[in-house]
């Protein structure tokens, strides 16, 4: 397979992980589709430097979610996330109002974070472990923790202070 071919077949093995991605860092349609061919653009440009010591997965999302933060950065527009209430998600075969509520107070908390802590905050309800957070972010394991518990407080003061 050649250069070419194994590009576009990472690309459209990862299509939904590019989507994640440009909707927690684009709210408009026309932004996330400029996010997504950035995000593309980049990975191919970077793409032999790819040394495959990890899974292609992990290095698409460091790619993906720096090339997300240099492009809002860049674009020095105000961040925006689709709101909770616009992502059609069936939570539960029975359409529990309460967990639907609960979820979009952890999703309004989670639009408050900053860019790292927000993807961090992202790659762990992705299921990825720490080691993966790190590896993805730049970051050490030991200050993924340090992060995550941070994180976890200010999720939990903000939700618990909104249902007070």
């Amino acid at each position: 397979m050649n250069k070419e071919e194994e590009f576009v077949n990472l690309i459209q093995k990862n299509q939904g992980l590019i989507y994640k991605i440009t909707t927690i860092y684009a709210k408009e349609k026309a932004e996330q589709e400029d996010l997504y061919q950035e995000i593309v653009f980049q990975t191919w440009k970077s793409f032999d430097h790819f040394k495959k010591a990890s899974k292609p997965s992990t290095w698409l999302y460091r790619v993906g979610m720096n090339t997300a933060i240099t492009h809002m950065n860049r674009s020095k527009k105000q961040l925006h996330v689709v709101p909770i209430q616009d992502v059609k998600i069936q939570f539960s075969e029975s359409g529990d109002s309460e967990k639907e509520e609960k979820i979009q107070q952890l999703y309004a908390q989670i639009r408050k974070l900053n860019l790292l802590d927000r993807g961090i905050i992202f790659l762990f309800l992705e299921g990825k472990s720490y080691e993966e957070i790190a590896e993805i972010s730049g970051i050490s394991v030991s200050n993924v923790g340090t992060r995550m518990s941070r994180i976890k407080a200010k999720l939990k003061s903000g939700i618990t202070t909104q249902t007070s």
